[in-house]
């Protein structure tokens, strides 16, 4: 796979543009994804789904009839940004609105959770739900915690009949819950994968041992054991996947995933379902269209997942439904809708000037030289960011922050040479940061940017109290839409104490240079405090024992960005003066 990418950084839109020309009669391409080739029916709702690349068949290869209307595609393990789900959302809409569906990870909760909001802002009802069938990843007490792997499929599918039938948005959700409560997942991997254009794997499993609860985005198991014989691993699936039965999931028939994340083929899987058919049907179950296959993948990840689908008639008849998307087809069905033709796809990509004062238009030079700043000082510790990062997590954060702020500056600078106003060159900042990144930090940033530059404006010069009215405010929607909280060891350990002590001095009357300045120092102290704490979010959490005595990278990054911005701010106020 990684020796016919050139150019990684062009792998995603290119392998979408070639699965969309290998499958035009099923799926078109929008910004951001794929959709349906024909519309939504007026009446039903859209079911979106999507999560990184790297996962085919999911996700891209689950839209169509029998399933999702649009698919989300952000970079290769990362979330799509808040921007192409909307863009892929708006697409898929019709009348009744959008159930957008995806794994429970931090980056995705937060991008998808952004969308939904601009979405329901333009009058489309909208609602987001996130799959925790991983029992590995979360204890039972805590499920809602737990990630989304394999089993998201049956989610999809229970959505998708709903919708198909003709129910309501909240009633799309509630039984897409309820297909959710009855689906557990687990898996195992025997070597990690290799992402294009990398030399090296995200992780390696000791030769003749396995790792156990692996995640799909490379993420290590939590723990490692001897590898068993086929017989034997498949006794560990079933045992555990039986001990976490669902309470109320009183009939015995089960849906059945046995999945394979890459480099496990099917003559291998088949080896592996004899055994798990034995013992599920030992246990008294009856097993309904049993999937053996590649549902969910990781590149050539070397490692299995079973999941079971605990069913009653309702999630039977979703179980069973048929299905035509072009990696999943299921009995026949015929396609629904009217055609789309390429007006109804066409995005409007030219933006608008908005109208500024001339007191805004001078402060936008200000915002640009803030936004430079950032970009220069994550470009010289970048390398050093993603090696904090890769202690207890995937070791992308430098990646993703110096890509997003890249494309942070070329955004500021084009909205300048327009004649934006300083709110507009933050906000389109921000848009381009969230969307070219992806990822949690990229969603974080681009939020934090775009609520400082909405408050900010582009009629009134710019001016401290409402500079920390929007810092407060980005701090705010952060917490409310990534659901951290101080303790949880992530960025919001040091945002939250400059946006108190930037809000607090600029309240005193202190001039926003010093303000931010004090603010600053406060950050870096919390950052630097995040070395003792254990986290909490994130895939780190599962790696809490690497991440002790090391600082969290996201709070870092964002105690080095304010305290580099101070020295903008007070260079700023010399060149005034």
């Amino acid at each position: 796979m990684t020796y016919l990418v050139n150019n990684p950084a062009d792998f995603v839109d290119e392998s979408i543009d070639g699965f969309v020309a290998a499958n035009s009669n099923l799926v078109r391409r929008v910004p951001g994804g794929v959709v349906r080739a024909t519309r939504t029916p007026p009446g039903q709702v859209a079911v979106v789904i999507g999560g990184g690349s790297g996962h085919y068949p999911a996700f891209a290869g689950l839209v169509g009839q029998g399933l999702a209307h649009g698919a989300a595609m952000g970079n290769v393990f990362a979330s799509p940004s808040a921007q192409q789900i909307y863009s892929v959302a708006k697409a898929a809409a019709s009348d009744s609105g959008v159930l957008l569906s995806f794994g429970n990870y931090a980056g995705d909760v937060l991008n998808f959770g952004i969308a939904e909001e601009r979405l329901k802002a333009e009058g489309i009802p909208c609602r987001c739900f996130a799959v925790t069938d991983d029992i590995c990843s979360g204890p039972a007490d805590k499920a809602s915690e737990r990630r989304g792997i394999a089993g998201d499929l049956t989610v999809f599918r229970a959505a998708a009949l709903a919708a198909a039938e003709g129910k309501s948005l909240d009633e799309v959700y509630e039984f897409a819950s309820h297909a959710n409560d009855r689906t557990r997942s687990f898996g195992v991997a025997f070597s990690g994968c290799t992402l294009p254009g990398a030399s090296q794997p995200l992780f390696t499993v000791p030769k003749g041992r396995m790792g156990v609860g692996m995640g799909i985005h490379g993420e290590q198991g939590i723990e490692e054991v001897d590898m068993p014989s086929a017989s034997d691993l498949a006794d560990m699936l079933v045992d555990r996947l039986l001990d976490e039965r669902p309470d109320g999931a009183a009939s015995p028939r089960v849906g059945v995933m046995l999945n394979g994340l890459g480099s496990v083929k099917y003559e291998e899987l088949f080896v592996l379902y004899k055994r798990v058919s034995e013992r599920l049907e030992a246990a008294g179950l009856t097993l309904v269209q049993p999937e053996v296959g590649e549902l969910v993948t990781s590149f050539e990840m070397a490692g299995v997942s079973l999941t079971l689908f605990w069913l009653d008639d309702a999630l039977e008849k979703a179980w069973t439904a048929p299905a035509t998307t072009p990696a999943y087809c299921r009995g026949g069905v015929a396609l629904e809708g009217e055609p789309r033709d390429d007006a109804d796809l066409a995005a409007a990509h030219e933006e608008e000037t908005p109208d500024a004062s001339e007191d805004s238009k001078s402060d936008a030079a200000g915002m640009l030289a803030v936004i430079e700043t950032i970009q220069a000082k994550i470009e010289a510790e970048a390398e050093d960011l993603g090696k904090l990062d890769a202690i207890s997590g995937d070791g992308d954060h430098g990646i993703g922050m110096d890509t997003g702020a890249r494309a942070a500056l070329s955004a500021a600078r084009r909205a300048v040479e327009k004649g934006c106003g300083a709110g507009t060159v933050l906000m389109r900042a921000g848009d381009a940061w969230a969307n070219e990144a992806g990822g949690t930090s990229g969603a974080l940033w681009g939020l934090g940017l775009r609520s400082v530059g909405a408050c900010i404006g582009d009629e009134n010069s710019v001016a401290a109290p409402v500079v920390a009215e929007g810092v407060v405010e980005a701090t705010d929607a952060i917490m409310r839409l990534g659901g951290a909280e101080i303790g949880d060891k992530t960025m919001l350990d040091s945002m939250k104490p400059f946006s108190d002590k930037l809000a607090e001095e600029v309240k005193a009357g202190t001039p926003l240079r010093q303000a931010w300045r004090r603010a600053a120092e406060a950050s870096q102290q919390a950052a630097d405090a995040t070395a003792n704490l254990a986290p909490k979010k994130g895939r780190a959490k599962n790696h809490s024992d690497k991440s002790i005595g090391h600082a969290d990278p996201g709070a870092i990054s964002f105690a080095m960005i304010v305290s580099a911005v101070a020295d903008t701010l007070e260079s700023l106020h010399e060149d005034a003066a």
